[in-house]
């Protein structure tokens, strides 16, 4: 069989039932698309966006890869947030981690797995600066869970840290970056609440000023 006879009927039904409740729904998204939010998550399947929150296609504007980094080489992600915050105008950025992640998992330990260790380096630099929360902890699910909470309070600061969301902030746009972490055995998401809005929340060694 090929895949298309496989996964075609499941889009056809899917598109089927949008149209059965709104019979105009993607004529008017096919002419423009106006999301509030962005959401910097991880590859994992289990994790999918839209889904966990709710929200139609054009309400979300979504950039994934493994563990949800931000870091300040990755043009790719940097691109996103960019065309998100300049073009989109979104109102929100939010960092949605997961319990067990495999990458932050990967990450913890001192095997090898590939190319994957290079993209993972800045997660053992977060293990590293919490050695000793981490230790004090009952078990490994434990620190783990705790990791994958503090990988994304750092990614957050990464949001931050761009040169995109601060010449926002200094232009006065509306724009705050959340951090939040989502429950695969439950389904519930958990905000962190470490919201960053404005330059004066970051170290001055991160600000960028004229």
């Amino acid at each position: 069989m090929k895949l298309s006879e496989q996964l075609f009927p499941h889009n056809r039904e899917w598109a089927d039932g949008i149209k059965s409740v709104d019979p105009t729904f993607f004529s008017r998204l096919a002419h423009q698309q106006a999301p509030e939010y962005l959401w910097i998550g991880c590859s994992d399947s289990r994790v999918p966006a839209n889904e966990i929150v709710g929200m139609l296609p054009g309400e979300l504007f979504v950039h994934r890869n493994v563990a949800n980094l931000v870091v300040q080489y990755d043009f790719n992600c940097l691109s996103v947030i960019q065309y998100a915050v300049d073009v989109l105008r979104v109102r929100h950025v939010i960092v949605c981690g997961h319990y067990g992640c495999g990458g932050v998992k990967a990450a913890m330990s001192s095997g090898k797995h590939g190319l994957i260790d290079n993209w993972l380096h800045s997660i053992k630099h977060t293990q590293a600066l919490y050695r000793d929360e981490l230790e004090a902890l009952p078990d490994e699910r434990a620190r783990l869970d705790r990791l994958c909470e503090l990988n994304v309070v750092r990614q957050v600061r990464s949001v931050a840290h761009t040169t995109v969301v601060q010449d926002a902030w200094d232009r006065r746009q509306a724009l705050s970056v959340h951090g939040w972490v989502y429950g695969i055995d439950d389904g519930l998401l958990k905000d962190l609440e470490v919201t960053l809005d404005g330059k004066s929340q970051l170290d001055p060694i991160y600000r960028f000023e004229d």
